[in-house]
């Protein structure tokens, strides 16, 4: 068999040409933290919590005064925006690491301005910043493996939906939370595989067999919602969460000792799956396969690589891992099953996989910043932030909006997504 010569950054989706999104877009961003949160924001301090009382040593709180700290992380931000433009004037890219450090001043603006006056649980927020962003990480994991190998996943939604939807009723009916968790991976994989059957087979529009899937899965499981589970949920819809365990000395660190070290067994599977999937598709022949697939299915054929078997895989398997991250809405978080529970974090997993640039360990980073947008929406209803709930509300959705359209830039997708392959 011929080998695959693989040449720098041939596979490694990223931008085509640069443009000036980024520059513009940060810029903009800058200015309006640093004159509504910093010179005209809101008086008073704001006291970060470090420390909790059973740590492993005592890091006192850290208080400061909610405009002038606003004002700084503002200029910052500014900063980083001026790097952006001189990066630009050389026409080279914005790199992925230093917007997600954008990314993360501005999140940590936004909860200074929210909590001004009053205290900032910061391991609490941590924390639950990475437990909400599982499914998310979850299911653009699932999206990367389809899109590397040139299948476009539009059904991450509805793989979420059903991996939620199975794990909390078998997880009930069973009262083993871990054979729910299979189970959930499982049914997504099948529902992956009729995505890659009719995808890869029988060349059906992948976007409008995405979206399909998803509409299908939204109207099953709410019928049985309604007629089944609203009625019995102390039986088939109450299975609980798996028990938060504790890494000794580790988990008493302070701040990321509870974030990463205190959770649940859905959140450590994802510390292992983003490395592994990271080192399956960039360090291994299989990978390389994959990704001559996604990128020249005709020049992989000619090698003697299937190409449709290897679609079909890879697809179900992103399938089945995007069903654990259903799982984690479910038994690793809330404990039972809700009405389209996902809320459209496949949607946001997708946008993740395009920020990320169909890295791992990017989409990663990627969806925690998503994760901080979805608790910073949660704890500031609870603060009374004197903002209208509706605009809180829209927070994820907006910086997703805002994310693809101005940071994302003008990416280059694997080659073939999106299209299909007939052999000859």
């Amino acid at each position: 068999m011929a080998k695959i010569v693989v040449t720098p950054g041939m596979f490694s989706g990223v931008e085509a040409k640069v443009n000036w999104k980024t520059p513009i877009v940060t810029g903009a961003f800058s200015l309006l933290i640093i004159f509504a949160f910093g010179l005209f924001g809101k008086s008073g301090d704001v006291t970060f919590q470090i420390s909790r009382t059973k740590d492993a040593w005592f890091v006192p709180n850290v208080i400061v005064s909610s405009a002038g700290f606003s004002l700084t992380l503002g200029l910052l931000m500014l900063a980083i925006s001026g790097v952006s433009v001189w990066l630009t004037f050389k026409n080279s890219k914005t790199p992925v690491w230093l917007v997600l450090i954008y990314g993360l001043l501005g999140a940590v603006a936004l909860l200074a301005w929210l909590a001004a006056g009053g205290v900032v649980p910061t391991a609490f927020i941590l924390g639950q910043a990475i437990a909400l962003a599982v499914p998310i990480i979850l299911g653009a994991l699932g999206g990367v493996m389809s899109e590397r190998v040139g299948v476009v996943n539009i059904a991450i939604e509805g793989q979420l939906l059903t991996g939620a939807f199975m794990a909390s009723v078998v997880g009930s009916l069973t009262h083993n939370l871990w054979i729910g968790l299979l189970v959930a991976m499982l049914t997504a994989a099948l529902l992956s595989m009729a995505l890659a059957s009719l995808a890869v087979k029988y060349l059906v529009d992948q976007i409008i067999i995405g979206v399909l899937i998803n509409a299908l899965v939204i109207g099953i499981t709410n019928f049985l919602y309604s007629e089944w589970l609203a009625g019995s949920g102390d039986t088939a819809n109450f299975p609980g969460t798996f028990p938060i365990v504790k890494i000794p000395f580790l988990s008493e660190i302070p701040v990321i000792g509870p974030a990463l070290f205190e959770t649940r067994a859905t959140v450590y599977l994802t510390f292992v799956l983003v490395p592994m999937v990271w080192f399956l598709l960039f360090r291994t022949k299989l990978g390389l396969r994959a990704r001559s697939v996604g990128e020249h299915p005709m020049a992989a054929d000619t090698v003697g690589i299937n190409v449709a078997r290897t679609r079909f895989w890879w697809v179900t398997s992103g399938g089945a891992i995007a069903g654990l991250g259903g799982a984690a809405l479910t038994i690793g978080n809330v404990g039972a099953f809700g009405r389209e529970m996902s809320g459209g974090l496949g949607f946001i997993a997708l946008a993740v996989v395009i920020l990320g640039r169909w890295q791992p360990f990017y989409v990663a980073a990627s969806a925690l910043l998503f994760g901080f947008a979805i608790i910073l929406r949660i704890w500031a209803n609870q603060v009374s932030p004197g903002i209208p709930t509706d605009f809180i509300t829209m927070i994820p959705y907006l910086v997703t909006l805002v994310a693809v359209a101005g940071f994302a830039g003008k990416v280059r997708a694997p080659a073939a997504s999106g299209q299909p392959y007939i052999k000859g």
